[in-house]
């Protein structure tokens, strides 16, 4: 992934050059207090309209994001995906991922410690962006989003590109998370480390990511190699702040 300024990461992967697609970090924006920069200075580039930020600051930020048509999702951990050639509600609609064959209609993912993943069809005839949490993940979201990639684009060559997300060294859970995954898939034990306190463990959404893609195809793989906890400079984290902003994931498809 390259950082051609401040304010956004690009990713690297081989898809048409219809294909765009960038992830915003925590600059460039007008947020301040807890949605700014680390330390609480201003210029954060908060992106959620549902964290308290302010709702002006907000709409600013939103203003400034360099994509066509974005469309925002009410994301609820769960696995819906929303196909944007269809009509759309008038209510922004309550789904984790979206996915689009015509362009200038963005899919968008909003995050701040869970995993995003971008799809794209090598070609360019599709694209599309997920939403993972732990929660999404075992509900089968990237899954979904492959199956619905692939009803728009049945012949699609699938690349992912895995977005910053908390890394294998920050992210500590419970048994019961971890007994959530390692009752769907016994493969799921390499995505899990003893943490120090005993009934704990690290848990990599990463790798589980890659698991899941996987089994249903996808092995075209980028992407993965961050943290979000570990880098208050660069990313928003709700883990390491309990109140914060959320970057955008963002994906579409050029008019030519």
């Amino acid at each position: 992934m390259t950082l051609p300024s401040p304010n956004f990461l690009i990713p690297d992967w081989p898809v048409s050059s219809r294909v765009k697609a960038l992830i915003t970090t925590r600059q460039g924006g007008v947020s301040a207090g807890a949605y700014g920069l680390a330390g609480h200075q201003p210029g954060g580039f908060n992106l959620g309209d549902h964290v308290g930020d302010d709702a002006e600051a907000v709409a600013h930020n939103r203003a400034l994001l360099p994509a066509p048509s974005p469309v925002w999702l009410r994301q609820v951990h769960g696995a819906t995906v929303v196909n944007l050639d269809q009509r759309l509600p008038e209510r922004l609609p309550e789904a984790d991922a979206a996915i689009a064959t015509q362009p200038a209609r963005s899919c968008v993912v909003l995050t701040a410690d869970c995993l995003s993943v971008l799809f794209a069809d090598r070609l360019g005839r599709c694209v599309g962006a997920a939403h993972a949490g732990w929660r999404g993940l075992s509900l089968g979201v990237l899954e979904q989003t492959v199956l619905a990639l692939r009803a728009a684009v049945p012949d699609a060559e699938l690349c992912a590109y895995l977005g910053p997300a908390i890394g294998p060294g920050s992210y500590e859970v419970g048994t019961e998370v971890a007994q959530v995954f390692l009752r769907q898939d016994a493969e799921a034990e390499r995505a899990l480390h003893p943490a120090s306190q005993p009934g704990k463990f690290m848990l990599d959404l990463y790798t589980l990511a890659r698991q899941r893609l996987a089994r249903v195809g996808v092995t075209d793989l980028y992407g993965g190699d961050y943290d979000t906890l570990a880098e208050p400079e660069v990313f928003y984290s709700f883990r390491r702040d309990g109140v914060s902003g959320r970057m955008a994931s963002v994906v579409w498809l050029d008019e030519t």
